[in-house]
């Protein structure tokens, strides 16, 4: 045990220890991106995944005829063309799985990255209804695009669940073979509207 007298002499020299002032941190980071619509369907493209820049996203999703579509609650009724068989929530995990995918909207996309950011907001849904089924085709109007990260960590609340998509799920073993699938999509869709 520490006699009173040590612990004393400790807490004195604490207390009469300088603390530096805080020096400022410059951060110089990269705050604009000069991408816009064009730069977020390369890098899209970049990740395997299919891109089209549509001006009717019922007219696009006509194809889908014949499949089973998970949609959040919330997607735009005009997204739910006829000959597809919606499927909504509350769904058990085995019936995300047997889905033939999931459409969605985002939160914002990101130009410099690729990116497609997720909230569970309007049109998303929970997370899982974009994880399990191997198939997500997620619609982006040319107004949810940000050029940079900074831009879109801006428009996001951050209190949110945040989901970063950057193409279809892959990873790579140690002898680099990209298997894709494995976390979450193997196909990733986007329809750029606008």
């Amino acid at each position: 045990m520490m006699n009173a007298a040590a612990k004393e002499e400790i807490l004195q020299r604490i207390r009469a220890a300088r603390v530096p002032q805080a020096v400022p941190v410059v951060r110089g980071y990269h705050r604009e991106g000069s991408g816009g619509v064009e730069l977020f369907a390369e890098r899209v493209a970049d990740y395997r995944a299919v891109v089209h820049t549509v001006t009717d996203v019922p007219e696009a999703l006509d194809r889908l005829r014949g499949k089973r579509i998970v949609a959040p609650q919330d997607v735009p009724a005009e997204w739910l063309v006829d000959g597809v068989t919606w499927l909504h929530e509350p769904l058990t995990i085995e019936e995300l799985d047997q889905a033939d995918g999931v459409l969605t909207g985002c939160a914002v996309a990101i130009a410099d990255t690729g990116t497609i950011v997720l909230d569970g907001g309007a049109a998303q849904g929970r997370r899982a209804l974009t994880l399990l089924p191997d198939y997500h085709l997620c619609v982006v109007r040319r107004d949810q695009i940000a050029a940079s990260v900074p831009e879109a960590l801006r428009r996001l609340e951050p209190t949110r669940p945040l989901t970063f998509i950057s193409g279809p799920s892959a990873t790579s073993d140690i002898e680099l073979s990209r298997v894709e699938g494995v976390h979450g999509p193997r196909t990733l869709e986007v329809l750029i509207v606008g």
